[in-house]
This record gives structure tokens, C-alpha cells and sequence, in this order.
């Protein structure tokens, strides 16, 4: 006996147009900056990187994320609805960080592989990125910068991954 279910053309369109319903199809890119204002140590940082890994995994988000001890820097890749989540949770769960949103598009494929993440430090390598796309000088602040300059900046500290 053959308990394979064979649907129609019609029935498949249905079911794929059911769950797409909701933009699950549409890939968006989200980038924001945001200011560490509760001044986590070193091992609430990991913890909290550590969760959004976890929970971006389970999601099927990608992104990049820069951060020093005050700023970050993230982007974030996904599906419409999961992206909105996000963007939620980030609203309501973190406010202490003040995000702000610096770009929202959406795009075809997806430019990170993983949950990627540097962590500036005072090294001659993050100080030349850092003056190289920062019109303020060689601190790491987004808040001062364009939406042109975040994006060359977190490119260029991806590239050689």
C-alpha cells in the first residue's frame, strides 16, 4: 500500500501561497547601531552575544556584528516576519542599548554566512579601520556617522573573513 500524497499543481501553489502569506519569502537586510548604556562586564556581553547566536541560529538569521565596550554596530539578514520579531524584541528587551535603525532593505542574497563578530580593541588594525571610515576621528561611535560610513565600515572589517 502507498501512503505517499501526490498533490496537483493547483494544491502546491496553495500551500506555498498559504505560507508565504505573511513575507516568509522576502529576504531583508537590517542594520542598526546602538549604545551600550547598563555598561555590561566582559562576561555579560558573552552571555548576551551567546543568546543572540543561539537565537538567531533557530531563526535562520545571519549577521554581522562590531561592538566595543560602549557601541555596536550590527546587521542582520532573514525573513521579513523574523526580521520584524527582532526589531521587536529589540525595542522592547533591550532598550537599554537605544538602537537606532540605519538601513532596512530588502535583497536577494544573504551577504553573511554565519553570526559574525568582532570586538574593536585598541589594536592598529581596528584603529586603521576606524579612521578610515569615520569622518569623526579614530573613536568607535556610529552615532556619528552616516549610513554610507557604517556600510563601508562593516564591510571592510568583513572582508578578510
Amino acid at each position: 500500500m502507498n501512503n505517499v500524497i501526490e498533490y496537483t499543481s493547483e494544491e502546491k501553489d496553495k500551500t506555498s501561497e498559504k505560507k508565504n502569506r505573511n513575507g516568509e519569502h522576502i529576504l531583508v537586510s537590517l542594520t542598526y547601531i546602538g549604545k551600550n548604556t547598563k555598561k555590561d562586564n566582559g562576561v555579560g556581553l558573552t552571555r548576551t552575544l551567546e543568546k543572540w547566536r543561539r537565537d538567531n541560529e533557530k531563526s535562520d538569521i545571519t549577521s554581522a556584528l562590531v561592538i566595543n565596550d560602549s557601541y555596536l554596530i550590527q546587521n542582520i539578514e532573514g525573513s521579513r516576519p523574523v526580521i520584524n520579531e527582532v526589531l521587536a524584541k529589540l525595542i522592547n528587551e533591550y532598550s537599554h542599548m537605544t538602537p537606532h535603525i540605519i538601513d532596512i532593505e530588502e535583497v536577494d542574497t544573504r551577504k553573511w554566512d554565519d553570526f559574525l563578530i568582532k570586538y574593536l580593541t585598541s589594536s592598529a588594525q581596528d584603529e586603521e579601520y576606524t579612521l578610515k571610515n569615520f569622518s569623526a576621528g579614530a573613536d568607535f561611535n556610529p552615532y556619528l556617522m552616516k549610513k554610507t560610513q557604517i556600510i563601508s565600515f562593516m564591510n571592510a572589517i568583513f572582508e578578510e573573513k
